[in-house]
Formats: structure tokens, sequence, C-alpha cells
């Protein structure tokens, strides 16, 4: 029997709820998008039993959902786990096919799962879901290490507008808890509105105190973790234990980007194509993971603040006209190149044979760029050709150090 796909839209409530509405919808597909079957399932045990079994009538077959970052991890995940072939089907790309379906882009359950298929179906190259690992684990670490951060900065503008109000002048920009504490010590205020300012003051630092050890503690399990990887990321200068963690727990497996102008489109350093008739030009990219790119931005930053290649890099591209904010574009375009090579480095050991992708596994397809969670990118959105996308090393000559890009490759 041809291959089929089986196109499941998920829901909020689809990790056990069986109240109406909560069911996932299925439709199979054959090879030439005839429909073989469709069904609703609830999520309890019976009906994911039930739902498997269907789906196990076709040897060779493959289940689509939509959302597997989201709410159809769940589910997927348990496929996974029972040892079913999975892939991602992004939301963005099954709301395509429904529009530019026949039924005018109605959405229903049924027309949601019938696009999740067709697009699996046309799509060779969509992400295979795989059990979770330690790279989610890094993920959901650091996005609550950036919610403390968040947490933080609100808590001290706070502080600093009851600090403004005590003390003439206000405080320092840069304020501890500790310092916060020895200046409200010195406030003695005799009214009643100034003596719940400060006890509202001693409050808020007492918060302050608390996110801080919360902070710190997360910092240190993230340092703990990224180095029981093995990855070479905190030797790079301007890459700390949030930064590294982010950009393992958003990469996941770099074998989805085949080259390093592939990656730098999908973090969105690498300038996008927008020529028409005579006029050539390139424009930036908001588009990509804005995470990786702030990420690369405060790796940017630091090494403009320090005796490195980069500053001379950042420094050759002043001298030849550019503006500041061009010549740091041109910066982070190739300090992404130096991530990518290093986390090539750190999945080396895992080659098995020389065709290998660039994370050691074989059959690496070249037209998965993974620009967003659509592994296929336009010509546009890719990087331009030339010294931004070759990696050539001579024969017999030593590879730069990839803690810091080259100087000689950087001088183009």
């Amino acid at each position: 029997m041809s291959r089929v796909v089986i196109g499941m839209d998920p829901h909020k409530r689809s990790a056990g709820d069986d109240r109406p509405g909560s069911r996932p919808t299925i439709e199979v597909l054959d090879d030439r998008e005839h429909v073989l079957a469709t069904g609703r399932y609830s999520t309890d045990r019976d009906g994911y039993r039930a739902m498997l079994k269907e789906g196990r009538r076709w040897p060779e077959r493959v289940w689509a959902v939509e959302g597997c970052n989201g709410v159809g991890r769940h589910l997927a995940q348990r496929l996974v786990a029972d040892g079913e072939p999975v892939v991602d089907v992004p939301a963005k790309l099954s709301a395509r096919a429904r529009v530019f379906s026949t039924g005018q882009g109605r959405k229903t359950d049924a027309t949601d799962a019938h696009s999740v298929a067709v697009v699996a179906l046309r799509t060779p190259a969509l992400r295979e879901v795989v059990v979770d690992d330690v790279t989610v684990a890094l993920r959901l670490l650091v996005d609550r290490r950036d919610e403390l951060g968040a947490a933080r900065t609100l808590t001290v503008n706070r502080l600093h507008r009851l600090l403004t109000e005590l003390v003439p002048g206000g405080a320092k920009k840069a304020l501890s808890a500790a310092q916060a504490r020895a200046l409200l010590a010195t406030v003695r205020p005799r009214d009643v509105v100034g003596k719940t300012r400060r006890q509202l003051a001693a409050d808020v630092v007492g918060e302050l105190e608390v996110l801080d050890r919360k902070m710190k503690t997360a910092s240190k399990q993230l340092t703990e973790m990224v180095e029981a990887t093995g990855s070479g990321l905190l030797e790079l200068n301007g890459i700390g234990p949030s930064g590294a963690a982010r950009l393992l727990g958003d990469v996941g497996d770099v074998a989805r980007f085949p080259t390093k102008g592939h990656f730098a489109s999908w973090n969105g350093t690498a300038p996008i194509d927008a020529s028409s008739g005579d006029q050539h030009r390139h424009r930036l990219s908001r588009a990509g993971n804005r995470r990786i790119n702030r990420v690369l931005h405060i790796m940017a930053i630091v090494q403009l603040r320090h005796d490195t290649a980069g500053r001379e890099y950042y420094r050759r591209k002043r001298a030849a006209g550019k503006s500041p904010m061009e010549a740091m574009r041109c910066l982070k375009r190739r300090l992404s190149d130096v991530v990518y090579r290093q986390l090539v480095a750190d999945q080396k050991p895992l080659r098995a044979e020389p065709g290998a992708g660039p994370g050691g596994h074989p059959g690496a397809t070249t037209t998965s760029s993974a620009a967003g969670f659509h592994p296929d990118t336009g010509t546009s959105d890719k990087s331009l050709p030339g010294p931004t996308t070759s990696d050539a090393t001579p024969a017999g000559s030593a590879r730069p150090d990839p803690t810091t890009p080259p100087v000689q490759a950087l001088s183009a």
C-alpha cells in the first residue's frame, strides 16, 4: 500500500479532556490526496487507543500534527512515545492551504485536519518530531530566567518611583536590594503618606531580594545544564549561560540548517533582497527568531566593549563608510557564522559517514532551511552569495579559532 498522511487538528483541551469540542479530528489522505478515512476521537485512554488503531491500518503512514510546539505537543509526544512517525505542521502553512481550498477559507475541525494533511503531503521537508530531550529542558529554564529578569525590571521601576518621592533626587539607576534597604534606613518620614510610601518601598525591596535569589538559582541551573551538554558556546566572547541555553534550546538539531546562510536567514541576520529592475538593494530582515537575534545582538555589544576581532571588523566597516547601525548588522551577520560553526563543532563527534549533515545525521536535505518552523525558504530570504556563504578551509591549514570571527574572513 502507498504512503498515507494522517492529518490531525488538536485543540486546547485535547490533553485528556473528554468534554464536547475537545476531541481532535483526523483525516487520512493517500499520495493523490484522496480521502481514505476521517474520524473524531476523544483523548482519554479509550479514545486515543481507538485513534491509534485506526491509524495503524496503514503500514506506510505518517502523522501530521499542527502546532507540535504548542497545543499539539501532548498528542505529538504521545504518538512518538508509541513509536509513530510524526511531523510538525506550522499553523501558518495549514492556514494558507485552507484559504486556497474551495471552501472559501471556512475554518472547521474537518477542514483544518484536511489542510494539515495536504501540507504534510506536499511539503517533504517538515520537521520530524522526536522525544523531548535536554534542549527542551534548557528552553524551559531559559524562558523562566527571562521571565524572572522581566519581573525584576518591573520591580526595580516600582522601587525607583517610590524612592523618588522619599529621597531627594531618588536613587542611582543600577540599584541592588542591599543598597535600596540601606537607603531606606536613612529615611524617617513623619506624615502618614511618607510612612505608607516607606512601607511599600520596603515590601518592594523584599520582593526584589526574592527575585534575585531565584535568578541566581536559575542561572546556576542553566550553567550546570549547558556545561553538561559539552557545548563550547560558553567559550565564545559575549555568550553567557542564558545565551548558550537559548541557542541550544531554540536551535535544537543544527543539522536542519545545511549551511550557515540558512542559519542566518532563520535568526534574521541575513539581509533580504529588495531589488527591482535595474535597482539593486537589500534591506534589513525583521523576520526570523527574534530571541536568537537578541542573543547575537548582546554578543555583538559585548565584543564591541573589548579588544576583539569583532570590534576590529566593526571599525573596518565604519571606515568603509557604513553607518553605526549598518556596521552592527554586518557584525551580527558575521557572529551568526561564528555561532553556527561552534554548533557544528559541538556535534562533529556524532558524524557517522562522509555524507552526514552539519549535525552528523545522514540525509540532511539541502532544501530545508528553517527560516521559520517551516523549513522551505524562498531565494529572497537566503543570505547573499559570496564570502558570507563560503566556509571552505584549504587543505592542510588550521581551522580558525571559533571563539572569534577570523580577521581574514571579516575583511570582505
